[in-house]
C-alpha cells in the first residue's frame, strides 16, 4: 500500500519539526495521510505551538569531568538538561535519549532543572580530594536559557563560586548573563571569570531558523559590549560553521571585535547519533534546494561520512573544505588582532575553607 507522509512544517519558536525517535526506542511512529482527509486537514495551519514543560531534579553530582583530548577544559557544569533555545545543530541533543525523550522537540520543550545544584557543588568543592581547575558553565546546554530568569540556578552557582574564589568560564547565547555582572565583574578583576558569547551568524532571519529562542545576533553583540565595558574578558564563539548556511564568519568576527571581544574559537558542524537525521530534516524543511550540497561538503570534511568521532578531527574536520574554513578563521583573527593573548584564570585563589556551611544555604 502506498503511504503519503504528511509534510513537515516549521513550528514557531522551535528548531526541530518533529519528535524524532531516539536510538533506544523499539518502535518509531510517523504521521501519514489515512485517506480520510488527514493530509488536507493538517496542512493549512500547521502544528500548534508547543509549551515548555519543566521537571525539577535533585542532581546527584554537579561537576562533569572531561578527558577528551580535543576539549580544552577539565571541568564542566550544566544547570539544565535540554535547552529551550532550540538550536538545531546542538551536539547535546542526543543526551535526551538517555532520559527516554526525543532529541528533537522534547530536547527543547521538556527541560530538566537541577534545583539543588549549588548545594551539590558546594559538597564536591569541599571534598579533600578536590583539585581546583577552571569550571566551564554551559558546556553542553545554555545556563542562561529563558527558564533561568525564574529558577536562578545559574545565579546560585555563581554566588557559590564567587564566595570561595573559584575560577569559571561561561559559554552562552543568553542576555541573562548581564544580570550577574555584579558577581562576574569583581571576579574578572581578580582573574577568576571569563565569558564567551556564541554568535553563529549576523543574519537575523537565519538565526531564527537555527536558534529560534536564543537572543538575536544584534542583542548578543550588545552582551559582548556590556561585558567588555564592565572589565570582563569576553570572547566569541563562531561555532558551528555549516557550509553554505552561515557563510558570514568574517563579518561576525569583525562585529564581535568592534564590540569588545578579544578572543575567538570555532568548530565545524558535528552530527552524532540522532542529530544527523534531525539536521537533515531541518535542511529539507528550510533549505531543500541546497540540502544535498550542504551534506556533500560535510561528508567531504568527515572522510566521506556524515560524522566521524575521531578526536583528531571531529571539532575541525579535515580535507580541503575544512582547511578553507581554518584559513578564513585564522587570517581574519590575525587581521583583527584576536587571540593575541590567552586568558589565564587564577586557580590559586580558591579557598575551600570558605565553603563551610555553604551547602545549607541553597
Amino acid at each position: 500500500m502506498n503511504v503519503t507522509a504528511i509534510p513537515l512544517h516549521a513550528i514557531k519558536g522551535r528548531g526541530a519539526a518533529t519528535r524524532l525517535a531516539h536510538r533506544f526506542e523499539s518502535v518509531e511512529r510517523d504521521a501519514f495521510d489515512d485517506g480520510w482527509g488527514t493530509l488536507q486537514e493538517f496542512t493549512p495551519d500547521g502544528p500548534q505551538p508547543l509549551a515548555t514543560e519543566v521537571t525539577l531534579e535533585d542532581a546527584k553530582s554537579a561537576i562533569s569531568r572531561n578527558d577528551s583530548p580535543d576539549i580544552h577544559f577539565d571541568y564542566g557544569l550544566n544547570p539544565y538538561r535540554g535547552c529551550e533555545h532550540g538550536c538545531v545543530y546542538c551536539y547535546a541533543r542526543p543526551t535526551h535519549s538517555y532520559l527516554n525523550l526525543s532529541p528533537g522537540l522534547d530536547f527543547e520543550t521538556k527541560i530538566i532543572a537541577k534545583r539543588n545544584l549549588a548545594a551539590v557543588l558546594a559538597r564536591e568543592l569541599s571534598a579533600r580530594s578536590y583539585v581546583p581547575k577552571q569550571i566551564v558553565i554551559g558546556s553542553a546546554t545554555d545556563a542562561y536559557q529563558p527558564l533561568e530568569r525564574e529558577l536562578r540556578i545559574t545565579r546560585s552557582v555563581l554566588e557559590l563560586l564567587h564566595s570561595c574564589h573559584h575560577p569559571l568560564a561561561l559559554v552562552t547565547k543568553g542576555s541573562g548573563v548581564e544580570r550577574d555582572l555584579d558577581l562576574l565583574a569583581p571576579m574578572a578583576a581578580r582573574k577568576l571569570a571569563a565569558v564567551y558569547v556564541t554568535i553563529t551568524t549576523l543574519d537575523g532571519e537565519l538565526a531564527r531558523k537555527l536558534e529560534p529562542r536564543a537572543a538575536a545576533p544584534h542583542r548578543r553583540l550588545r552582551i559582548i559590549r556590556t561585558l567588555a565595558a564592565a572589565g570582563v574578558p569576553v570572547g566569541v564563539s563562531v561555532a558551528p560553521q555549516i557550509p553554505f548556511i552561515n557563510d558570514d564568519m568574517e563579518q561576525v568576527l569583525a562585529a564581535a571585535y568592534e564590540a569588545g571581544a578579544r578572543s575567538a574559537f570555532y568548530t565545524v558542524l558535528r552530527l552524532p547519533w540522532e542529530l544527523n537525521p534531525l539536521f537533515q530534516e531541518w535542511l529539507a524543511l528550510h533549505y531543500p534546494q541546497r540540502a544535498a550540497r550542504v551534506m556533500a561538503r560535510i561528508q567531504e570534511m568527515r572522510g566521506g561520512k556524515d560524522y566521524d568521532s575521531d578526536f583528531a578531527s571531529r571539532m575541525k574536520g579535515h580535507g580541503l573544505w575544512a582547511d578553507l574554513i581554518r584559513q578564513r578563521f585564522e587570517k581574519t583573527c590575525a587581521r583583527l588582532g584576536m587571540n593575541r593573548e590567552r586568558v589565564e584564570l587564577d586557580v590559586s585563589q580558591f579557598r575551600s575553607a570558605l565553603l563551610a556551611g555553604q551547602g545549607d544555604l541553597f
